[in-house]
């Protein structure tokens, strides 16, 4: 698993072999075939293994602490972030991937919709949903993306700018 994640996190999918994953474990291709059947078999395999460890990291957000729960968001986003997006840059030719995104994005929005609640439920119909579909758009990997790689901020101060944002749609 290590080999083949390795391996994923700064290659194409395409470019990605089994027989490097198998050399790179030490093991034979047969071995790695008859584990997991296929490159896609190793990314549900890896998606497995991720999103555990991702639903922990992101269950720690405090609910309606709005700085804590977003000094969470920008934890995970500074330990998986650019991962996530190089990922991102493929599901559209990668069905594995695509599913991965798909799953991603749900976990983001039960993520926003926890750790919103006291501000969501203070809502209902299509009031609620905008606003859940601005909390979502807002706490984004894209978002932070946008703010800490390509407008170059900090840390610190992307998540400053995501409060900001956040207590602006909430206000």
């Amino acid at each position: 698993m290590a080999a083949a994640f390795d391996r994923f996190t700064v290659a194409l999918f395409d470019e990605v072999t089994l027989e490097q994953i198998a050399a790179d474990a030490g093991v034979t291709v047969q071995t790695v075939i008859r584990r997991f059947g296929s490159k896609e078999g190793i990314v549900a395999a890896l998606t497995q293994i991720r999103e555990a460890e991702v639903t922990a990291q992101r269950g720690d957000a405090p609910v309606g602490d709005l700085e804590g729960a977003l000094a969470n968001l920008v934890e995970h986003y500074e330990a998986e972030g650019d991962l996530m997006m190089h990922l991102l840059r493929q599901e559209h030719r990668v069905p594995a991937f695509a599913a991965v995104a798909a799953r991603g994005r749900q976990i983001h929005a039960q993520w926003c919709a926890r750790v919103f609640a006291p501000w969501l439920d203070a809502r209902s119909g299509v009031d609620r949903r905008r606003l859940g579909a601005q909390l979502v758009a807002t706490c984004d990997l894209y978002t932070w993306h946008l703010l800490r790689r390509q407008e170059g901020l900090s840390r610190r101060q992307t998540k400053t700018a995501l409060l900001e944002l956040v207590e602006g749609i909430l206000s």
